[in-house]
């Protein structure tokens, strides 16, 4: 797998805000912390407030006509299964638009965008829709060294706890859904509560259940496209590597200029040379058929190949400034998701630092790798055998699902959008599946 996307509660029993209390009328705050508000007397501000554990951060202007947007943080256990190991602000945003309108919740994986934009599941309900930032990402980072509490279940618990307060406000149909690492999130905390959501979107999500065969993504990246397209992509990374001592140094200059380092990775010639093996894999999943014809060919200059490079695989994730934010992402990736490999066969006269593509590459050596391997068995069992109401949208040009979920439980289904890459949504589904794929939304919402 790669970096995908390139770019609790403490509740008590006190203060119920009950969701027929959220109007356009405010409240005065000692009625809604008293909880004496009585149906259309409180603001959706001012229900916010009341809720224990919720800080509201800001309310931004720049939700479209019909929403208002909230920046919330969440009081949330390190340890769901320790008190003692204290607490930390969780980043949530709001997208409110009425309490009695279904619910969704989105899973980023990553950091919190505080950028309004609705997922596809809230756009075709109309929905609420509540992002829930992933834990040692962006704000949402407990205090102390290291990420022994980064585990699947933690966040799933993360999300339980969310939806648990958030009822109060909005207690319709809630709906789950994320894309690419925010899907398999969703998917994670559909697994320990599973009842939490009426129905889950999932889109773009790899699943790699067995850590040590890679064979599925070798095969993906030999087959994905046309033999030529495939032909050029491995033309360009031999190109690059044969220039690799200008190209390095120009991407050193680069860093120099802009007051970036290589310590995380360890130099600026073995950044180089992961961002030449990711480049394919990085390739298809954002690009078409029409890239193909930007791919470097013979004869190339320096300055187009290393243009290529960075545009294709992204060379400021390598250098410390960026890759530092995504030590999280390669931690849970070293310890429990697992991670894919590359062709390599026609570079290996070419390289040079074995295994630089390793998760361990990214994450600073005093902080332990102990892979568990158990991890993704149980949640690939749990899909296959028993995930209800479960919606797997994938495109068939996309290599970070060359191993996917299968479901097997009722009213789910893998839906494959013919040509798409990592971006597939219901709208690129053929018609029948796209008919298939609104209707168990709406019904799974009850709006049918």
């Amino acid at each position: 797998m790669t970096v995908w996307t390139r770019r609790r509660l403490l509740t008590s029993a006190a203060t119920v805000v009950p969701a027929a209390g959220l109007a356009g009328t405010a409240a005065t705050p000692a009625r809604a912390a008293a909880g004496a508000a009585r149906p259309g007397d409180l603001d959706v501000a001012d229900a916010l407030r009341a809720l224990p554990g919720l800080r509201l951060v800001e309310e931004r202007q720049d939700a479209e006509p019909g929403y208002r947007h909230f920046v919330l943080g969440l009081r949330q256990p390190v340890d769901h299964t320790d008190p003692a190991a204290g607490t930390f602000e969780q980043r949530l945003t709001l997208l409110h638009t009425a309490a009695d309108r279904p619910t969704v919740l989105f899973s980023t994986g990553y950091q919190a965008v505080l950028t309004p934009r609705r997922t596809e599941a809230a756009v075709l309900l109309g929905a609420n829709q509540l992002q829930v930032e992933h834990r040692y990402f962006g704000a949402s980072r407990p205090a102390g060294p290291g990420y022994a509490h980064l585990t699947i279940r933690q966040a799933a618990d993360d999300h339980h706890r969310v939806v648990r307060l958030f009822r109060r406000l909005y207690p319709g149909a809630w709906i789950s859904t994320g894309g690419s690492k925010g899907g398999m999130a969703t998917v994670y905390h559909r697994r320990f509560h599973p009842h939490d959501v009426a129905g889950t979107v999932v889109h773009s999500a790899p699943n790699n259940v067995d850590d040590r065969d890679d064979s599925a993504y070798s095969r993906f990246l030999e087959t994905v496209g046309t033999p030529a397209a495939r032909e050029a992509l491995k033309a360009a990374q031999r190109a690059i590597l044969l220039r690799r001592a200008e190209l390095a140094a120009r991407y050193q200059a680069w860093a120099d200029a802009t007051g970036d380092t290589f310590r995380l990775v360890g130099g600026a010639d073995k950044a180089l040379e992961i961002a030449v093996l990711r480049a394919p894999f990085m390739f298809w999943q954002r690009g078409t058929p029409a890239d193909v014809a930007a791919i470097p060919g013979p004869g190339a200059t320096p300055e187009e190949l290393y243009t290529w490079l960075d545009d294709t695989a992204g060379l400021a994730l390598y250098a410390d400034t960026t890759a530092r934010h995504y030590i999280p992402y390669w931690y849970q990736i070293g310890t429990q998701l697992g991670y894919g490999g590359f062709p390599t066969a026609h570079l290996t006269d070419l390289l040079r630092h074995p295994g630089a593509a390793e998760p361990r590459s990214f994450v600073p050596r005093d902080i332990p790798l102990r892979f568990d391997r158990d991890a993704m068995p149980d949640i690939d069992r749990w899909v296959r055998r028993r995930g209800s109401r479960l919606l797997f949208v994938n495109g068939t040009q996309d290599p970070a699902v060359a191993e996917h979920f299968r479901p097997g439980g009722p009213d789910s289904r893998l839906l494959w959008a013919p040509g798409g890459n990592h971006g597939a949504g219901i709208a690129d589904l053929s018609p029948a599946d796209r008919a298939w794929a609104r209707d168990a939304l709406f019904r799974w919402a009850g709006r049918r």
